[in-house]
């Protein structure tokens, strides 16, 4: 399912002519250096081929992607030359510094008897000029040409490769007619030697592909690329497909180019939504439609940071204001609680459209695929609205997915990686409407209680992010019970008429709190040394604190005021029928925590508008309320 919807993909991107996607038989490759030669063969100058790009503040420097032959797979020892281009152990023999001259000596010679094999039926000037060029030098006449000499040092720390132009018509020389003609007979008195099958994704009879193109781009993948279909072992191999490799899976040459392509376009800087990273998968989208506007609310709507760091070029247009007010927008809307006109948002595109997520993760020279995630557009962005809901805490912006996943990281490590698996399950469930994993709700819990707060860079151990996402676990929780007990303390702010005990018990603590501040405003609070023992263990713990109190509230000027906030909370508590407990369990601990959250913020700020204190009704939260009625089914 996966290989056929980028294969398809890949026919939407041919389409646009704006999109510079490989066509049959090419690929895009990264080149540093265009070797101009005369009619005669003669190698003129190295001439360096370098795109700007801005990134952030900085300019960056990279080689051009051009669209040239396609390059060859490889896979074994054997030397396996391209055509018309390729580095410079095979096209000047250069010696790698890890490997001995025999390694060079006979890639040079595979590069120069593999291109002369393919230019010698072809007449025109640009195929002579080359073949004259591969006949003319030795390996080590090379050192000896000015040109390369003086450009010795770039050619060691190039990235790229290099590839032939001819001086005359200063075009490449793979664009010549003559030329590009060749490569497609070529390419067609190939696939006639294949086997012939019925491929997995066309469902065709095609010659079908031994090895696939590589794939690049995916994190911590090996710098040659990685396969998803690949079988290189006689313990991988199905039952009478011995040496069959490509077999065991059959996929045509031409479904093999399309899937590969379009998803080394999707990896690739050219794309201008860039992918991203959570955890140890690398994730890409796209939509069934050529129209940027479904990939561009999915990047800003999903992770509004994308489009900050995404490389431009130097010369690209300004980004789209209106698509900036939209999303601004939408942003206010989501910190309000209100419906979000998901028209609008799409301009006039269909909401039907359907969407593809796909989430890569590394695997040796393999890649797998971690998740895969396709529906209806508005069906996808309903969910993401419906997340930003969950967790939102009345900020005014929606909290990008890398930010959350970053909660479960401990300030102080210098690994700020979060869990490897962790990060695709909290995307699944964001495109799914699924409880968030149990994982990232005791993970939080877990920091919380380790975690202490910094006032030198200003971290807070309850933050309103980490406040959001306990809420946003809950609720999800409580959306897929047919009774939920908790739906009036699931709200942004504070609801001071609530009975719930481990939410009066963490408003309790806030109270109690404020109250040592007042008295003697230590660089320490009892939140350091009592909290985690108060959240799982109130019985042992509160007592204490209460006594404490007495000390801080004699002491304060606004001791009169702290100790009326104390006297609400335990009438609420009910202490008499209701003593403190001996535990909580996690949910009420997830609670605990919400309550201090709600009554700190409420001590420190101005109290919010009516509306944002309403409680969370049980139809609210067995529904969607934050995009219109008619989109909500």
């Amino acid at each position: 399912m996966v290989l056929q919807d980028l294969a398809e993909h890949y026919n939407v991107l041919l389409q646009d002519e704006h999109t510079p996607i490989a066509k049959p038989g090419y690929s895009p490759v990264n080149i540093n250096f265009l070797i101009n030669l005369s009619s005669s063969g003669e190698l003129l100058d190295l001439i360096k081929v370098l795109d700007r790009q801005v990134s952030g503040k900085k300019i960056i420097e990279r080689p051009r992607r051009i669209l040239l032959p396609e390059a060859t797979i490889r896979a074994g020892i054997k030397p396996k030359p391209n055509l018309l281009w390729d580095n410079t152990t095979y096209i000047f023999g250069l010696e790698e510094s890890d490997k001995g001259g025999d390694y060079s000596r006979v890639r040079f010679t595979a590069f120069r008897e593999h291109n002369l094999k393919f230019l010698k039926p072809i007449d025109c000037p640009e195929a002579r000029a080359l073949e004259a060029f591969l006949r003319r030098y030795s390996a080590a006449d090379f050192l000896t040409l000015p040109p390369v000499r003086e450009k010795l040092e770039d050619l060691s720390k190039a990235t790229g490769f290099l590839t032939f132009q001819f001086d005359d018509s200063q075009q490449l020389i793979s664009d010549a007619p003559a030329i590009v003609h060749a490569l497609q007979q070529n390419r067609t008195s190939s696939a006639a030697s294949k086997v012939i099958g019925q491929c997995l994704i066309t469902g065709n009879l095609e010659p079908i592909a031994v090895l696939h193109p590589n794939i690049q781009g995916v994190k911590d993948v090996n710098s040659t690329g990685g396969s998803i279909v690949s079988f290189n072992e006689r313990a991988y191999e199905s039952y009478g497909k011995v040496n069959g490799q490509g077999l065991n899976a059959p996929v045509s040459e031409a479904g093999a180019f399309a899937y590969t392509t379009a998803l080394n376009y999707l990896l690739s800087r050219e794309n201008p939504f860039k992918k991203f990273q959570l955890g140890g998968a690398t994730v890409v989208y796209w939509a069934e439609s050529a129209s940027p506007v479904f990939a561009n609310v999915f990047q800003q709507l999903f992770d509004p940071q994308l489009s900050e760091d995404t490389p431009q070029s130097a010369q690209s247009a300004q980004p789209d204001r209106d698509m900036q007010q939209i999303l601004q927008s939408i942003a206010s809307k989501i910190s309000q609680g209100l419906p979000v006109d998901l028209s609008a948002v799409l301009k006039n595109q269909d909401p039907t459209t359907k969407f593809h997520v796909l989430g890569l993760s590394p695997n040796s020279a393999r890649i797998s695929i971690r998740f895969y995630e396709t529906a209806p557009f508005e069906s996808l962005i309903a969910r993401i609205l419906q997340h930003h809901a969950d967790i939102n805490m009345g900020q005014t912006f929606p909290w990008s997915v890398w930010r959350i996943l970053n909660e479960t990281v401990s300030p102080k490590s210098s690994d700020k990686e979060p869990a490897p698996l962790l990060g695709g399950a909290v995307l699944r469930s964001i495109l799914t409407g699924q409880p968030y994993p149990a994982a990232l709700y005791h993970t939080i819990l877990n920091r919380v209680r380790i975690d202490n707060d910094d006032q030198k860079t200003n971290f807070r151990k309850i933050s309103p992010l980490r406040a959001g996402l306990i809420k946003g676990c809950l609720i999800r929780n409580a959306r897929h019970q047919r009774h939920n007990k908790y739906s009036e303390v699931l709200t942004m702010s504070l609801n001071p008429t609530s009975t719930n005990q481990p939410y009066l018990l963490g408003r309790l603590f806030a109270i109690l709190e404020k109250a040592q501040v007042d008295a003697v405003n230590p660089g320490a609070t009892i939140k350091d040394r009592y909290f985690t023992s108060a959240c799982a263990n109130p019985a042992s713990t509160f007592p204490v604190l209460l006594r404490l109190s007495q000390h801080h509230i004699a002491k304060s000027q606004w001791g009169w005021k702290t100790e009326r906030g104390i006297g609400e909370v335990m009438e609420l508590l009910d202490i008499d029928n209701h003593p403190f407990p001996r535990r909580l369990n996690l949910e009420d601990q997830g609670l605990f925590i919400l309550g201090y959250y709600h009554q700190r913020t409420d001590i420190y700020t101005a109290r919010t508008t009516e509306a944002s204190q309403t409680p969370l009704s049980e139809s609210q939260l067995s529904q969607n309320s934050l995009f219109e009625p008619e989109l909500g089914s």
